[in-house]
């Protein structure tokens, strides 16, 4: 046991000292091989530092070699450089001085047909002349490219005069009228648009415009531009005047065919009746009372209402045309110049216009003078139609000098002005017409003044927007006694407001009514006989009732006289009663006064005999007198003429039959039949055909 423990231990330090011994034998080797490899490193670095040694030796000797050539190569392409810039510079040089000679072919030939390659050759001549200037501002060369620079620039502003020249045509009138016409019936209305130049053409010109404002550094071309479109606009404006007055007169039709219109400038013209006959209540046209007054042609009217379209479409016409023409103006004349070209562009048309209206307030004003009121009336459309459109022609004409933009206002003061002394003067003129014999009808019916004053009237009712603050601008409240309310006026007389207007144009009618009915009360004495003097004034104040109430008047006259209508109706009676009044002569004749008083069977005494016979006598003398006068008197309204005959009739047809109850049984006469001459149903018939003179 013990040997074998000691054993063990023995067995275990020799494996261990083994294994050392193989560890040890093979860390050995490993050594070996290491410093072999490192010596095989040592010597393969020994022999890359030999070559890189050599390298670096060859790439010295390469340097020096070389630097000396590159640098030698570098100057010569910087050499050659400069030749290039210098030959190319020479030759731009010399490209300055060929200019002249390669443009004038180009320039003499001049722009139409080939702006853009115009333009290019301008453009080097420019930079010829910038050239020389700087560089040899004494050379001839300068002065012979600015010679042809200032002819390329003369070419170019006679081009834009060709242009605009040659394709500048006036606005068709049928077109004018498209673009101004509303067709109410439409909702959404269709913008006509205007155009005055082709597309090409326009291009060409704002290119033109646009060089001479940049390069050309001239302004002539605004005032050829102007005066060439104001003579275009004008000739527009004349062009539909001509075609008013060539195709209204004769077809009638005094609006563009394509787009329908309503008018609401002018006053209705309705088809002239004579005073006196049933149906002389209708309203007049204005000129058909001067026909009638002054015997005027019968085509006057007709020229009148064509000039009076024709004036207020001329004026719609200017501001339409004005518009486009600045819409035209702003795309080719730099704007700092725009307002003050426009307003050169359009004084000739304006003025024309102003011209036109001043000539008619001096008609009307001569008219005045005349005292042909009616003449007046011409102005109401107009002067209505230019407050209409003063805002647009205001906003056209923004930016405009003051003494443009204050044309339209002193032309619309002046008819307000002229205006107001004509409703003044036929206010006074109403009140004092004379009253001349042989100037009243002799049948009694409606007097010519009466006529012609509410003729005048009813016209006013056409425009009583217009005639009121004509009223209201010279002030005329205290002479219509026409309380000034805070809350209706300003400042100013322009700011009345509309209700005041309105309260003052009534009061001036009423005034009218008030002069009129004065005169007529003192013409009617002017008849000899009371009755037919009743019958006048009932037939002019029954028109007067009839036509208040047949236009509207009257509503307008109750503004400020609330009773007006019954006042016409108690007139209109008191003259049927003093009418009345002149039967008495014929039918106290029937009554019982003087009568003789008799029992049936009594033989009569002469004297009541003759009193009987003298009465039948009066009666029948008495009838035929007044049939035989009043049948010749005429009362045109029917109505009334009907209601007075069948008053008149039932009164003596009653006291008549009365009468002869109470002398049927009466022996006065041998010969009845000699005083008992017509029976009641014949007394009637005769009263039947009064104011009739056909009978």
């Amino acid at each position: 046991m013990g040997i074998t423990s000691r054993m063990v231990p023995t067995e275990d330090a020799s494996a261990r000292k083994r294994e050392i011994e193989e560890k040890l034998k093979q860390e050995q080797e490993t050594l070996s091989f290491i410093r072999e490899n490192m010596e095989k490193s040592d010597q393969l670095t020994k022999g890359m530092v030999s070559i890189l040694s050599s390298f670096e030796s060859r790439l010295m000797q390469l340097e020096n070699s070389i630097i000396p050539v590159h640098k030698q190569t570098e100057n010569l392409q910087r050499l050659q450089e400069n030749v290039d810039k210098t030959l190319s510079c020479m030759d731009h040089v010399i490209s300055y001085y060929h200019v002249a000679k390669d443009t004038d072919r180009i320039i003499r030939e001049g722009p139409t047909g080939r702006l853009d390659e115009y333009l290019a050759c301008i453009a080097k001549i420019q930079k010829a002349v910038e050239y020389f200037q700087d560089n040899n501002p004494d050379s001839p060369e300068l002065n012979t490219v600015k010679a042809r620079f200032e002819k390329g620039k003369e070419l170019l502003e006679a081009e834009f005069r060709s242009l605009l020249t040659r394709y500048s045509k006036p606005v068709p009138p049928i077109l004018i009228l498209d673009a101004i016409t509303v067709d109410e019936e439409l909702e959404v209305q269709e913008d006509v648009v205007l155009e005055h130049l082709p597309e090409a053409v326009l291009q060409d010109i704002i290119c033109i415009a646009g060089w001479l404002v940049e390069y050309g550094r001239n302004q002539d071309f605004m005032n050829v531009y102007f005066q060439i479109r104001s003579n275009q606009l004008d000739r527009s404006i004349k062009g539909l005047k001509d075609h008013f007055r060539k195709n209204s007169a004769s077809s009638g039709i005094l609006y563009s065919p394509a787009v329908p219109t309503k008018r609401k400038d002018t006053p209705t013209k309705k088809a002239p009746k004579r005073p006196g006959h049933d149906h002389d209540l209708r309203v007049k046209h204005p000129s058909d009372a001067l026909t009638e007054k002054h015997g005027a042609a019968a085509g006057k009217d007709d020229v009148l209402d064509i000039e009076i379209d024709s004036y207020i479409h001329c004026i719609t016409a200017f501001v339409k045309l004005a518009q486009s023409e600045y819409v035209l103006l702003a795309e080719i004349i730099p704007e700092h110049h725009q307002k003050k070209t426009f307003d050169s562009l359009i004084q000739e048309a304006l003025d024309n216009l102003m011209l036109e209206g001043d000539n008619i307030v001096s008609a009307a004003r001569r008219a005045i003078m005349r005292h042909d009121y009616s003449a007046v009336l011409t102005i109401f459309p107009i002067l209505r139609h230019l407050k209409m459109n003063k805002s647009e022609f205001d906003t056209t004409l923004q930016g405009t000098a003051a003494s443009t933009k204050n044309k339209l206002p002193t032309l619309i003061t002046s008819m307000e002005t002229i205006g107001a002394k004509a409703l003044e003067e036929f206010a006074d003129s109403i009140k004092n017409d004379p009253d001349k014999e042989y100037n009243m009808p002799k049948d009694g019916t409606v007097h010519e003044l009466t006529s012609n004053a509410i003729l005048f009237l009813q016209q006013l009712l056409d425009f009583h927007e217009t005639a009121g603050a004509m009223l209201a601008s010279q002030v005329l409240g205290d002479t219509y006694n026409i309380p000034l309310d805070p809350r209706e006026t300003s400042s100013s007389a322009s700011s009345y407001t509309s209700e005041f207007n309105k309260r003052l144009l009534s009061s001036y009618i009423c005034k009218v009514l008030g002069n009129l009915q004065l005169n007529l009360l003192s013409k009617s004495k002017v008849y000899e006989d009371s009755a037919l003097s009743a019958i006048f004034l009932h037939n002019n104040y029954n028109y007067i009732l009839k036509s208040l109430e047949k236009s509207e008047l009257i509503q307008l006259v109750t503004v400020t006289q609330k009773k007006a209508e019954s006042s016409y109706r108690e007139l209109i009676e008191q003259q049927i009663q003093m009418y009345q009044r002149s039967w008495l002569k014929v039918t106290e004749h029937l009554a019982d006064r003087n009568m003789p008083i008799f029992q049936p069977g009594t033989k009569l005494k002469d004297k009541e005999r003759q009193v009987i016979k003298d009465k039948f006598k009066g009666f029948n003398d008495g009838l035929e007198e007044l049939c035989k006068i009043q049948k010749g008197w005429a009362i045109p309204d029917k109505e009334q003429r009907d209601f007075i005959r069948q008053a008149q009739r039932r009164v003596v047809s009653d006291a008549y039959r009365a009468f002869l109850h109470r002398c049927a049984n009466i022996s006065f006469t041998k010969n009845p039949e000699k005083y008992h001459k017509y029976r009641p149903e014949e007394v009637e018939e005769m009263i039947e055909k009064l104011f009739d003179t056909s009978a």
